[in-house]
This record gives C-alpha cells, structure tokens and sequence, in this order.
C-alpha cells in the first residue's frame, strides 16, 4: 500500500515497497519515491512513460537496471501497487521580453534527481569509474536526450493569457551540464504577444513527473515575476479524494489528472 498520512499540517509518507523512500522537499513537506519496476508493473510503467513524452519517455530497459531492482521484478519483494509521480525535476524559469514588454520565450532548466540522473548514466554506458562527474565527451552524449518530444506533449510548461492558453515553439537545446551527479538540461521556446498578465505554470498533467519550481524566477526585459506557491496540502487533498473517495481502481484507469493541483503560479506583469 502507498499513502500521504498528515500530521501537525504536513504531509508524511507511507509505504511498504522496500524500495520507496521520502525526501525532503519545499515548505516542509515530503514527496513519494516508489520504484516501480517490479514484477508485472514494469511493463505498465515503460508504456505509460512512452506514451508520456518528454522526461517521462526515457525509461530504461530491464536489462540496465540495478540487480536489486531486477531482484524485485523477479519476485524477490511483494508486488506494490503503482505509485506518482515516477521522476522528480527542479525547474527554473527565465522569461525574455523585449523593451515593449512583448514576449520572445522561455527558457526552461530541469534538474533531474540524482537516482533518475544515475539511472541515464547507467543506460548509456557513462560514468564508468562510478565518481558522478562525466568527461565533456560523455557529456555531449547527454544533449538533447529529453527534447525527443512525441506530437500531443507541450512541453510541461504551460502559458495562459485571459485564461486563454499561449502556443509555444518547439524546444531549442541550450545544452545539458552535470554536477553533484545530477543532469541538468535547459532548453528555450520562443512565444510571442505581450507578457503582462501572462500566467506560467510548469506541470505534468498526468503527475507522473513532479516539478518543483526553484529559485526565483527570471525575466528579461521590463517586466517583473511573481510567485504564488501551491497549496500543497489541498493538492495532496485532492490526490487523496480522487484515489481512495471514488471507484477508482489502479488496474484498469490512468492516474488523475492531478498534476496542475501541484504547480505552483508564475504571473508577469510589466510597465511602461
């Protein structure tokens, strides 16, 4: 069984998986980790990546993963039931604007967390000595991994304007760096129209990659960001009302839609 139990206002997690455990993540609250490539789930969880895009497509194939995990998709622990999200990304934002305060783009860094970042190393053959630090070579194998977009994926960077969504070009590679044993690849998208009032969020619909937005956010040009952060505790609310106060069964039903519930908001506003 996986849950959220809440104590004091926030929320800790539970599980049985002898592979799950929690990190501490913003404003006190701590986030799930399941590996859920175990027994039959394997299958299901390479699928629903594919079907994904972006992030969430680069799944690794059996034969790459740790003899532990291998060990569990053998049948050496119980079967748990598929937990979200999968992949945990720090994401930074840098907004351009003209000297009209008109928008040209985004640029958008993800961090992947260290266990996902190991497991591309290990799939690719890098970081043989093990040390978490790649040569420029290796590297440059790492550029555009994530940016294979299949048609339908946005991008998991949403813009609206008057509640109207804003279409954004397709990713242009900015380069992927390493430190710490964590990938970070950032990418821009060119989008046009005035930026005031512009509202930004970074999601995965289908919660299966978590974002968190770090840092603050940066904007070129005359016009300023501010950040509301998610209400944490109605998002894991509704999580909750959705997964265990309905008819909802795990085996036959996609996970909910519950992934902008966790975003949290960037509004831009501009002068002159």
């Amino acid at each position: 069984m996986v849950g959220i139990l809440r104590s004091g206002g926030q929320a800790q997690c539970e599980t049985t998986s002898l592979h799950g455990h929690c990190d501490r993540a913003a404003g006190g609250i701590k986030r799930l980790r399941i590996i859920p490539w175990v027994a039959g789930k394997f299958r299901r969880c390479v699928n629903q990546g594919l079907e994904r895009g972006g992030p969430a497509a680069y799944i690794l194939p059996m034969r790459m993963l740790p003899s532990f995990t291998l060990a569990a998709a053998l049948g050496a622990v119980p079967v748990v039931a598929p937990a979200h999200p999968h992949v945990f990304v720090d994401t930074t934002l840098r907004v351009v604007t003209n000297a009209e305060g008109m928008l040209e783009g985004i640029e958008v860094s993800w961090t992947y967390d260290d266990f996902y970042s190991l497991l591309l190393f290990a799939d690719l053959g890098l970081d043989q000595d093990g040390d978490s630090r790649l040569r420029p070579d290796e590297v440059r194998r790492l550029d555009g991994f994530d940016l294979q977009w299949i048609d339908g994926f946005e991008g998991d960077a949403y813009l609206l304007r008057d509640g109207t969504p804003i279409e954004l070009g397709r990713p242009e590679g900015r380069g992927t760096t390493v430190a710490e044993g964590r990938i970070t690849s950032t990418h821009f998208r060119p989008v046009s129209g005035r930026a005031d009032g512009v509202v930004i969020r970074a999601y995965d619909p289908t919660f299966y990659t978590a974002y968190t937005l770090v840092g603050p956010v940066v904007v070129d040009g005359p016009c300023k960001a501010e950040v509301i952060p998610v209400d944490l505790d109605a998002a894991y609310s509704l999580a909750e009302e959705l997964l265990y106060g309905g008819d909802y069964d795990p085996e036959t039903e996609d996970y909910p839609a519950v992934g902008e519930a966790f975003a949290d908001t960037v509004t831009l506003s501009c002068t002159g």
